[in-house]
């Protein structure tokens, strides 16, 4: 029997905020460099007597991650206590949203193997992150400087049916929510974590299968590993006659598997009530339009508007927008390059291609590059008017990368400057054909392969300045004589 997996994931994104969800407690990002237990307060450690209050930007932030995802942001939303008990809650209970959430009724689209598919979302809420526990052989120890950071759910329809869509999805909700300053997505930090709803039916069915939820899958690798291994386990369970059962499943990424860790709870096990110490939220017209103000230029769209207008292909596109500020810095230079006739297909080859070997190479970064788009179009220029060779035009490139000349002054100073005077190559290449006469020989017989030793050579006598396809032409003509 053929099956067909039906896949929805939980994003667990924490809001850049400065402080926490109902404190004032500063967040930092990453709290495994902090003595534990030192960013807390009595209203994060559930003291008695301590009333929490809603952080305004952490909202805003859930506003524009909504809008941003095509939901509707209510005018009216709760939140609510979420009563469960392990040691990460210093309350015994989370303060979330259930019922009457932040938004609802969104969309993403993504692209997988040249297809374009829009993926439901289910809702965006608010809540507060949990503690963090470092379990040990015989205890466990708790910190308590990431309780109360603000977190962003954002649960979506279950509307993938492949690991390469549950791929494209996890990264295009990423680098949206990087876009738009609501998260780092720094995944090694923990900013971001998913949980993946895993279930598999027959070809055709209708109903979805029992499903089971693995929990707290911090890498895109491990999502995708974790998804196509429970969809397998699923499969040859049905296969062999079993039954799945509905439960919470941790994955262990050393054995490559999952493994079941409680029965999986229901909504009425949580015990939801509206937070009694918080009153509604409510969101008036003219702030959700100021925050609608605030939303840039999305990653989907800005690819294909770099494809459409300065004619690049895709996968450069898909490089160049996946930084915001990798985007907008391409996007000067290859509007300064078309007032000078340089193709986008050039700027993006330039910027993809050497701009990101010296960001890996020499640890270098947009803001310590030392070029601007401006120095960058005035090298291209240079290039494509044959004063440089492509070979001189890389190094030309790494000193400006190192000094913050201009192109044309490194040029100048190192003598790069291409040869392309007709006479002065000409005297070159005769040279050379005259010190090579077996060479010469073995080309007139045939043997035309050899034009590559003779490139060689005359580059070799002029430094590299020879302009090559020059020397080309006239090797040809000496040599046929």
């Amino acid at each position: 029997m053929d099956y067909e997996a039906v896949i929805g994931l939980e994003v667990h994104a924490q809001a850049h905020t400065r402080s926490k969800m109902y404190c004032g407690c500063q967040v930092v990002e990453d709290v495994g460099t902090l003595p534990p237990n030192t960013y807390v307060c009595p209203v994060c450690l559930a003291l008695p007597g301590t009333l929490p209050v809603v952080n305004r930007r952490a909202v805003e932030l859930g506003m524009l991650t909504a809008l941003a995802l095509n939901c509707t942001v209510h005018e009216t939303s709760v939140f609510s206590r979420k009563s469960y008990f392990y040691p990460d809650l210093p309350k015994g209970y989370q303060i979330s949203q259930y019922d009457l959430p932040l938004s609802t009724g969104g969309w993403l689209e993504i692209e997988v193997n040249g297809q374009t598919r829009r993926i439901g979302i289910t809702r965006v809420h608010l809540e507060e992150d949990t503690a963090k526990i470092y379990h040990m052989s015989h205890k466990a120890l708790v910190d308590f400087n990431r309780a109360g950071v603000p977190l962003l759910e954002i649960v979506s329809e279950p509307d993938m049916h492949s690991v390469e869509e549950v791929r494209a999805y996890a990264t295009a909700l990423h680098d949206i929510l990087v876009y738009l300053g609501v998260n780092s997505g720094d995944m090694e930090k923990g900013v971001m974590r998913f949980e993946a709803n895993v279930s598999v039916r027959p070809v055709g069915e209708t109903r979805l299968g029992t499903r089971t939820e693995i929990k707290n899958l911090n890498s895109f690798r491990a999502l995708t590993r974790a998804v196509e291994y429970e969809i397998s386990r699923q499969i040859a369970l049905l296969e062999a006659g079993g039954k799945v059962v509905q439960q919470t499943m941790g994955w262990n990424e050393e054995r490559g598997e999952t493994y079941p860790q409680r029965s999986k709870e229901q909504a009425h096990d949580y015990r939801y009530f509206p937070e009694p110490d918080i009153p509604p939220l409510v969101i008036s017209r003219e702030w959700l339009e100021e925050v609608r103000a605030r939303l840039p230029e999305l990653p989907l769209a800005k690819k294909r508007r770099f494809m459409a207008d300065y004619g690049i292909r895709a996968y450069e596109a898909e490089l160049l927008i996946a930084d915001r500020a990798i985007a907008d810095y391409f996007e000067r230079s290859a509007q300064l390059a078309a007032s000078q006739g340089i193709a986008g297909q050039e700027v993006a080859n330039w910027v993809t291609g050497e701009i990101f070997r010296l960001f890996n190479e020499a640890g270098l970064t947009l803001d310590t590059l030392n070029i601007t788009p401006e120095a960058l179009v005035a090298l291209l220029a240079l290039r494509q008017a044959g004063t440089l060779s492509s070979t001189a035009a890389k190094t030309v490139l790494e000193e400006m990368a190192q000094t913050g000349e201009t192109p044309e002054a490194i040029v100048q100073r190192l003598g790069l400057a291409q040869v392309s005077d007709r006479d002065a190559l000409l005297a070159i290449v005769e040279e050379v054909v005259a010190n090579s006469p077996r060479q010469t020989q073995q080309y007139r017989e045939g043997k035309t392969a050899v034009m590559g030793w003779f490139v060689g050579q005359v580059m070799k006598a002029s430094q590299g300045k020879a302009n090559p396809a020059q020397v080309q032409e006239l090797l040809k003509q000496v040599l046929e004589r």
